[in-house]
């Protein structure tokens, strides 16, 4: 039976698998054309199965295929590196250049065999030792500029980092004119992908557990997988996986999952704190400039994108969600305090049904005590190193939860990758309601934010929002800006908003 891949190429024999046709067309189409290209995207997006497709096509169309991997290279010595190279060559195309010393001398030999078609894929070509990535660079142009007359049809470079423009030897830099962009699946692709199961095994998944794996994954190939499979584990027995079970794992991959590429994501994420955070707490639309080293880091390593208007956006759900639990501050013992001041009773009426008024009154009520500066982390010298408003959402959030742990209920987010808000769903009695934290910027954003907090709830099935804004104190408001209850229609339909002002004082932020 097939199982769904989470670690290296597919093997589709053994793994369930998506044949992207027409992405392997484009690349025939370029070898074909004796174009040299590159293939370049943040891991897990199923660079490796593709060109491994690929490679099986083309050698169909009699391409001899040459596949070295440079992961490992970094502080290898020309020598080493040299021997790794030949020794590929020798072994996927039956060349021996195992005594030459030289890399310009290894590409002039190859450009005067004339009896072949051949194309060389390099993964991994980040890994090449600086000391020598110009001089290879440089070979594989030269080789480019007269592939007409010998057998180096194509050269593919794969890797995490965009290097068309960017990698220069001390002449020029090296123009590879085309890049082939491999893409996270479409829906259709992970709906065909879970179906490959289903077909096999006669195990259904619920309509909603695909659609809520496609969009908490962005459709990331490997992501995809991983929910996947790790439903497929934990429900063996099971005929239909449904949404109970789709929140289980949700949860064990937010709070419990050692992912790799996630532990890749969180390092640049703490190298760039303030702007990541600047990305979950505030609403700030950054131009995405791919020359910013933030924008570039965190871009190359798949956590964000740039979006229809050109700003920078999260890319993948899952990982703004895993950020929000790995900068929390834990350690101020907060909760502890907050859980003494619930009198349960005081916050149900007689038919059981939550009180949120009376919730949210003893919120604000507790920032009036605590303020907000015992949420914001600092570093060795006792400099805060995460931003203000970071402070603001994780102070109602662990009031929030606290408040749960007293009752019994249950909360999650939804994989929403909009900036500078939170959407948390609370189940109180089998009652959910949705509450959206947001920070006030100005009137516009206020009234747009109701809107679509209106719309959030007619997808998740709610009749009824919380929209809690957190307003500066100093700052001068229209009649417009105010608590109260309203209903809202979009597509005939109503829906109760709750609107809630928690004030904040800007002039009694610490820097210390």
């Amino acid at each position: 039976m097939k199982k769904f891949n989470t670690s290296g190429p597919n093997i589709p024999k053994k793994h369930y698998t998506i044949i992207r046709t027409d992405l392997i067309g484009k690349g025939i189409e370029l070898v074909k054309d004796e174009r040299y290209f590159t293939i370049w995207a943040p891991r897990q997006t199923g660079k490796s199965t593709y060109f491994i497709q690929l490679a099986e096509e083309l050698k169909k169309l009699d391409y001899k295929i040459a596949h070295i991997n440079f992961e490992n290279y970094k502080n290898t010595s020309i020598k080493n590196f040299l021997y790794a190279l030949t020794a590929d060559i020798k072994k996927f195309w039956n060349l021996d250049f195992t005594s030459e010393n030289e890399i310009s001398q290894i590409f002039r030999l190859i450009s005067e065999i004339k009896d072949r078609k051949c194309v060389l894929i390099i993964d991994e070509v980040e890994g090449v030792n600086k000391e020598y990535f110009g001089d290879f660079l440089h070979s594989i142009r030269n080789a480019y500029h007269s592939r007409e007359t010998h057998c180096l049809k194509s050269v593919i470079l794969i890797g995490v980092s965009n290097i068309v423009g960017v990698v220069s030897d001390n002449a020029s830099p090296f123009n590879v004119a085309d890049n082939l962009n491999v893409p996270y699946f479409t829906d259709n692709e992970v709906f065909e992908l879970l179906q490959q199961h289903e077909t096999e095994t006669k195990q259904l998944f619920d309509k909603k557990v695909k659609l809520k794996i496609s969009e908490i994954t962005a459709n990331q190939p490997g992501l995809v997988n991983g929910f996947a499979k790790k439903l497929v584990e934990d429900n063996q027995e099971k005929k239909r996986i449904d949404y109970i079970d789709y929140l289980k794992v949700e949860d064990w991959y937010l709070t419990e999952a050692i992912d790799k590429n996630f532990s890749n994501i969180l390092n640049k994420a703490k190298e760039q704190r303030n702007f990541v955070e600047r990305l979950l707490f505030t609403e700030d639309e950054i131009p995405f400039e791919i020359d910013r080293e933030s924008i570039k880091s965190l871009h190359t390593n798949g956590l964000i994108k740039k979006d229809e208007n050109g700003f920078v956006t999260f890319w993948v759900p899952f990982y703004k969600k895993r950020l929000y639990k790995a900068f929390y501050p834990y350690t101020n013992g907060e909760k502890a305090n907050i859980l003494r001041s619930f009198i349960v009773k005081e916050y149900f009426d007689n038919n059981n049904n939550l009180k949120l008024d009376k919730l949210i009154s003893g919120y604000r009520e507790y920032t009036k005590r605590r303020g907000f500066n015992v949420f914001r982390t600092k570093d060795e010298n006792g400099d805060y190193k995460s931003i203000k408003e970071s402070a603001l959402i994780y102070s109602f959030e662990t009031y929030i939860q606290a408040f749960l742990q007293v009752v019994g209920g249950k909360s999650y987010r939804e994989a929403d990758t909009g900036l500078g808000k939170s959407d948390l769903i609370i189940n109180v009695n089998s009652e959910e309601y949705l509450i959206e934290t947001k920070i006030y910027y100005y009137e516009k954003q206020f009234l747009t934010g109701k809107n679509q907090l209106a719309y959030y709830c007619d997808s998740l099935g709610l009749k009824q929002g919380v929209y809690l804004v957190f307003c500066p104190k100093e700052a001068n408001y229209s009649e417009i800006v105010k608590e109260g209850k309203e209903t809202i229609q979009i597509k005939n339909k109503t829906f109760e908003i709750s609107t809630y002002l928690i004030g904040y004082d800007e002039t009694k932020w610490q820097n210390k």
